[in-house]
């Protein structure tokens, strides 16, 4: 067996599932899960009318590279979505600069195996802190050693990268981001997303953006910008050592199509397609139809962040005079501090009001005795609204009575 397997930490998920064992939750409070980041708003019904309008073709193989129109269609909404404050288009090449996956999830994981450079000496991937587990997993067994960027509250949770110094960018190989972050919801912005594009120059690394909270935004004026919009302002057409990440799961509330996307450098992309070959992990062709009419239609995302920004109101006005929270630039994760240790409050919360959420210690890794996820707790408000404004107010009588 891999050796690197024995140094995966247990998801997050099974650290919850172990603090709450053995605890016996009011049964007169029905459980409300505010833990796991899966969209509970209904899934659009042109998703499902284009899948089952194409279910025949599960007697056909499917091409890793994908069908040409649902490549075309992506190119176009990355064009509309990211299109450069400099004016013209994102120049976004179907044929070049587009794969469509089976969800965020696994390509995220597969780059790294794609990426990693085993005969360089000491590869390291940088990830933020606290972040999806999946970007320090991807790093150990592709056999590169994850170093951990702290997301801290005085910077905006934004990853501190004036603290890498230069001998570890030289050994950087891989660099992951999300923006929108999650936990925190904080969005990179354009001076950010350039500086990062010039140090990979610099320093010969890929940024892989996991960009899947993308389209769930407070301003309706203001989106999250891309790193591919950040590449082209710089003049790279090419995207040259940039990836950016999609996913339906969220934008479209569709995680069980498990559909999305990879854009970016040529390069890496008819790499990644030769790697995905040998991976046998092409998608369905009824799944990317389906997935054709999502990114070709824009009311129901629209429709989904009017309901996320709803959410947030209500939680907010209902907490906001005994914890410390605002809504945060996207997704749809509040990240909340704590005024006792925040394993103590997610299993006291639970055993007193059935609401279940997540520790922030168990997103994140504590470096040189500092852990940006100690005494936060992560909630997602994905449930319907009425379970949001329940859970809130089962909040706020929890915090009264510590």
């Amino acid at each position: 067996m891999n050796p690197d397997l024995g140094r995966l930490q247990s998801y997050p998920f099974e650290k919850l599932a172990a603090l709450k064992q053995g605890i016996d939750p009011p049964r007169e409070r029905d459980p409300i899960g505010l833990h796991i980041g899966e969209p509970k708003h209904p899934t659009p019904s042109l998703i499902a009318e284009a899948l089952l309008a194409h279910l025949h073709r599960l007697s056909v193989y499917p091409t890793t590279r994908g069908l040409p129109e649902l490549r075309g269609a992506i190119a176009e909404w990355l064009d509309a979505r990211f299109r450069p404050e400099i004016g013209g288009t994102l120049a976004v090449d179907p044929e070049r600069h587009v794969l469509p996956v089976n969800g965020t999830r696994e390509a995220l994981f597969a780059i790294a195996q794609a990426v990693v450079d085993r005969t360089r000496p000491a590869p390291l991937v940088l990830m933020p802190n606290p972040c999806y587990q999946i970007y320090e997993g991807a790093a150990l067994l592709a056999g590169a050693e994850p170093y951990y960027l702290a997301c801290r509250p005085e910077n905006g949770f934004i990853p501190d990268f004036d603290s890498v110094d230069a001998a570890t960018w030289d050994r950087c190989q891989l660099l992951y981001l999300c923006s929108p972050g999650n936990p925190t919801g904080a969005v990179l912005d354009l001076p950010t997303l350039t500086r990062l594009i010039e140090l990979a120059e610099r320093h010969d690394f890929v940024i892989a953006s996991d960009e899947c909270y993308g389209d769930i935004y407070q301003d309706e004026a203001n989106p999250p910008p891309g790193l591919l919009q950040a590449a082209a302002a710089l003049g790279h057409d090419d995207f040259e050592r940039c990836l950016v990440f999609h996913s339906l799961s969220k934008r479209s509330n569709a995680p069980g199509l498990r559909s999305g996307f990879v854009a970016g450098a040529a390069r890496l992309i008819s790499d990644f397609l030769a790697y995905r070959t040998y991976h046998g992990c092409a998608m369905s062709l009824p799944i990317q139809y389906a997935s054709l009419a999502a990114w070709r239609d824009e009311t129901h995302v629209r429709e989904n962040r009017r309901l996320y920004r709803e959410k947030f109101a209500a939680v907010i006005d209902i907490l906001g005079d005994v914890l410390p929270v605002e809504a945060p630039a996207g997704g749809f994760f509040l990240w909340l501090e704590t005024p006792i240790p925040d394993t103590d409050f997610a299993r006291e919360l639970y055993a007193q009001e059935n609401v279940t959420v997540l520790p922030g210690r168990f997103l994140s890794r504590r470096i040189d005795g500092y852990d940006p996820g100690a005494d936060r707790v992560r909630i997602a408000l994905v449930a319907p609204l009425d379970e949001c404004v329940d859970a809130a107010k089962r909040l706020r009588a929890f915090i009264e009575r510590l």
